[in-house]
């Protein structure tokens, strides 16, 4: 039994070092119940786990220093491995091995590596706080991410990119949002990673890597605030301070099973903040709940400038544009409480889409076009794309998109008067690493470009999928209602509790 055993136990270590996929998924019992797990999450079934193999790009080189082997029966036994890293420390790996008509395989395996001292992913630069809070308040002991387009006092803007970074010279102040929590009692635990100018809905950046995503393991964690909503969901913030101009604080809350706020354009202030597009660039925030949502919101927003009716309605057309589990989980939802059909469907959201992405990214070119194209060889493949696309489009069509934008913000706004309006705050779970991720952002921005162009606020509650997996649905009310707007969030989050 043993050297058999050991024979299949070697033979995976090779093929592991070698990055061989086929052997590896060989080595591996088939079926559905077969376990993976690491710091990231666990992975159910051989599909899954072979999906994460097939775009790791390889294991970190390493050498077994001992091994331990505890037989259970003759067709079961526990391999224990202590690992030593070439980067260094030490780290464990844990196999329950089965023997069946294909020899030895692994039906369950945990694998453990050194803890890194700092998680690149995730921040930029961290401290214990970096910035200490200035005065007591209602956030006393809240550790803030601050997403690196923001300005904190004495430190470099990054804005996901090391050319950028590496030209930048430390802030002279707080941006007036950071200062404002500072004021409240929160301390700013760190700057956090972002794509690149903020002009991405993934995370994927090329530079930093992939901030993990803990309640969807080696799946995408969203972005443009990527780095803030991960910090917020691994426990290692509480409040994630980020920006949204096309769903960047809605699509990280949906995947990571978060709540955030996306303000109604202009009432918080973003000076002292890396711009993308001004006309839809917002200042928000990410938590684990929605208490401590609106209890930011108490600390910077403004009193509400206009009334909130406790009327939910929905658009079958814009649920419909998400993927059928979504769909499904955010309609379930909504049917519980009692959301109502819109009479008339709000309008032609692919002509919205399409005047959203043309004004954004004319907006990103008068903006940065000079430093992209001087930096295009620092800029990942994506945000290169879009600076090039961007920079082909003329002021006669920007103008165009200009009045699409403005009548579109007009129509939803009559349409909706002081209601909520429930959709799916994404279209979709969170994708695996190394997916297309071109079809996801189009259905992404063809429900994020409602509030945006409408420059309305939207509040994200988190939700679960059937398949176990986050999404979120997000509630759009009137401009100006931003308080009460949380409010009803943090209501409708009770009831769901209570199951009232």
């Amino acid at each position: 039994m043993t050297t058999a055993l050991m024979e299949a136990f070697w033979a995976y270590e090779r093929a592991l070092m070698a990055d061989d996929v086929a052997a590896l998924d060989r080595l591996f019992a088939p079926g559905p119940t077969t376990l993976r797990g690491d710091a990231e999450g666990l992975l159910v079934g051989h599909d899954a786990i072979a999906a994460f193999r097939a775009v790791r790009g390889g294991a970190p080189a390493r050498r077994i220093v001992d091994t331990h082997v505890r037989p259970i029966d003759d067709d079961h036994a526990l391999v224990v491995a202590v690992t030593e890293p070439e980067r260094g420390g030490r780290g464990q790996q844990t196999q329950l091995w089965v023997r069946g008509g294909a020899g030895w395989q692994v039906v369950a395996a945990h694998v453990s590596g050194p803890a890194p001292a700092l998680d690149r992913r995730v921040w930029r630069v961290v401290g214990d706080p970096l910035v200490a809070a200035t005065a007591p308040g209602p956030l006393d002991g809240r550790r803030v991410a601050v997403k690196d387009l923001v300005a904190v006092a004495g430190h470099r803007i990054g804005a996901g990119n090391p050319a950028w970074l590496a030209a930048a010279g430390p802030e002279a102040a707080h941006a007036p949002v950071v200062a404002a929590l500072l004021a409240a009692g929160a301390d700013v635990a760190g700057i956090a990673r972002s794509d690149e100018l903020a002009w991405s809905l993934a995370g994927t950046n090329v530079h930093t890597g992939t901030p993990p995503n803990p309640r969807a393991p080696h799946r995408i964690s969203g972005g443009s605030s990527s780095g803030p909503a991960s910090a917020v969901s691994l426990g290692h913030a509480d409040i994630g301070l980020a920006t949204d101009t096309g769903g960047s604080i809605r699509v990280p809350a949906a995947y990571q099973g978060l709540a955030g706020h996306r303000p109604t354009h202009g009432v918080v202030s973003t000076r002292g903040v890396v711009p993308l597009a001004p006309c839809f660039d917002t200042v928000g925030w990410l938590t684990r709940g929605p208490e401590l949502l609106a209890a930011v919101g108490d600390v910077l927003l403004p009193a509400d400038t206009a009334d909130l009716a406790t009327d939910l309605v929905h658009d079958a057309g814009l649920t419909a544009l998400a993927a059928p589990e979504v769909a499904r989980t955010v309609e379930s939802w909504a049917a519980a409480r009692g959301v109502r059909p819109l009479e008339v469907p709000l309008g032609p959201v692919a002509q919205w889409r399409a005047a959203f992405s043309t004004l954004q990214g004319w907006e990103a070119v008068q903006e940065h076009g000079e430093w992209a194209a001087a930096h295009a060889a620092d800029l990942g493949p994506d945000v290169r794309a879009r600076f090039e696309r961007a920079a082909r489009t003329t002021d006669a069509e920007a103008d165009r998109a200009r009045a699409v934008v403005a009548s579109a913000r007009a129509r939803v706004r009559e349409d909706l008067g002081d209601r909520v309006l429930v959709l799916p705050a994404a279209p979709t779970t969170a994708p695996r690493l190394g997916a297309d991720l071109a079809p996801v952002r189009e259905a992404t921005l063809a429900l994020t470009c409602v509030a945006g162009v409408a420059g309305l606020p939207a509040v994200t509650l988190p939700l679960t999928a059937a398949d176990g997996l986050p999404c979120g649905v997000s509630l759009v009310g009137p401009a100006g209602s931003d308080r009460a707007l949380l409010a009803l969030a943090t209501r409708l989050a009770a009831m769901d509790r209570t199951g009232t």
